[in-house]
């Protein structure tokens, strides 16, 4: 080799630092691919996808015959510029060789094309796998061999070598993906996904419809004023009861009505005969769960009952769908007047608000895990109903009660702390 001419042998080492740079680009691009992204593009077709999943799917494989490459040339490109420069500076070209050449190597052979790999995973990964391909069927002995002898110095040391981590994701994961989307994803597309996540954590006594806010047909009640009632209703189910909601009768849909109410033929027995059977809820389902039970059911609409058969509030599809897709009544506003923003950054807030819609709203994180209502926060704080102004505090937050009853709190006076240290 040292009577080689210098030209020949200096561009055998330039050959030789660009398959360096090729082995170790292909490694972290295959590597840092995005493993979802790739099998869609696969399930595709795409021809660069497919090897590079088939080569990912036995990485011990994949990573051996990108060393034996790798060191291949590192060390033949050593030996070369260890001649070279012989040639040129005699004894002292050994010294100025592997200075040089490791410089160099580090620099185009490894840095360099790894970090454009990092940057740019599938445009190096792709065209990549085919050469990689081939020399895997090339090496294949070889490759085998090498890595049977790791694998059993793995084994040693209580390490299974067949063992992989899974590339599925837990629910928080997939939350922090979708949040993560950036400008690929619209904010309204991501609060849809993740309203879908959570309806695993949120249950239907959540978002019901509380009892004490439940309208619907009482048949005690005249003709004259359930006509009335019906006339003037903003809904097109209602449930129909005597005196109590649990004294429950059925509910009607305002189609099966609009006939008699038209020709003036409704009775309190024509009501009742259109009453279809009431659909009751436990109050703990899960949203997802309920939402599979009201397409099973061909239901729109639950009476939320607790353990003891009780009637606690009512459900409805469309309140499980605004987990997801966020308002479709205009509900929100209703529940916005509940609250009433102060000069001085406090907020002036209904008892019966709900703790979830005030976390939402105003980005806070007041306890949710046990009562649903402010008044039901506060008169477990308290373990009392308080029958004068009286403040607490829970976690960073401030509350006031400004007005109370017998069985109740009505309007309560509530801020974060640091916002009144911060204002003053």
């Amino acid at each position: 080799m040292a009577e080689l001419h210098p030209g020949f042998l200096l561009g055998l080492l330039a050959f030789l630092i660009l398959c360096s740079a090729f082995f170790s680009s292909s490694e972290t691009g295959i590597i840092s691919l995005n493993r979802y992204r790739l099998r869609h593009k696969a399930r595709e077709g795409h021809r660069g996808a497919k090897r590079a999943s088939a080569l990912l799917g036995r990485p011990d494989r994949l990573l051996g015959t990108i060393l034996i490459g790798n060191n291949f040339v590192n060390i033949l490109a050593s030996a070369i510029a260890t001649v070279l420069a012989m040639q040129i500076w005699g004894e002292a070209g050994i010294a100025i060789a592997t200075v040089a050449l490791t410089i160099v190597l580090l620099i185009f052979g490894e840095i360099t094309p790894k970090t454009l790999a990092a940057l740019h995973p599938e445009r190096i990964a792709y065209p990549a796998s085919l050469p990689l391909q081939i020399m895997l069927k090339l090496f294949y002995p070889l490759v085998i061999a090498l890595n049977t002898i790791s694998n059993g110095l793995l084994r040693l040391f209580g390490v299974d070598p067949n063992a992989r981590g899974s590339d599925s994701l837990t629910t928080e994961e997939l939350r922090s993906v979708v949040r993560e989307s950036g400008h690929a994803l619209p904010e309204s597309r991501q609060n849809m996904l993740l309203g879908v996540l959570d309806l695993e954590t949120v249950s239907v006594n959540d978002v019901m419809i509380p009892r004490n806010e439940i309208i619907g047909i009482d048949l005690e009640h005249s003709l004259g004023r359930i006509i009335q009632q019906l006339q003037n209703t903003r809904h097109t189910r209602l449930p129909v009861y005597r005196q109590d909601i649990n004294q429950i009768e059925g509910v009607i849909h305002m189609r099966q009505l609009a006939r008699r109410l038209a020709h003036n033929q409704l009775t309190h027995e024509t009501l009742l005969q259109a009453c279809q059977p009431a659909y009751f809820v436990p109050e703990n389902t899960p949203l997802s769960t309920q939402l599979l039970n009201f397409q099973k059911e061909k239901r729109r609409m639950g009476l939320v009952v607790d353990e003891y058969g009780d009637v606690q509030g009512l459900i409805t599809l469309e309140d499980v769908l605004e987990e997801i897709v966020g308002d479709l009544s205009g509900r929100d506003q209703q529940q916005h007047a509940d609250i009433q923003p102060q000069e001085d950054g406090s907020q002036i807030i209904e008892g019966s608000a709900n703790i979830r819609e005030l976390n939402k709203t105003l980005g806070w994180h007041l306890p949710s895990e046990g009562p649903k209502t402010l008044n039901g926060l506060i008169t477990e704080a308290l373990e009392t109903i308080p029958d004068c102004p009286v403040c607490l505090k829970i976690g960073p937050y401030r509350l006031e009660i400004l007005e109370s009853s017998e069985n109740r709190v009505k309007s309560v006076r509530l801020w974060q702390a640091q916002l009144i240290r911060s204002a003053d």
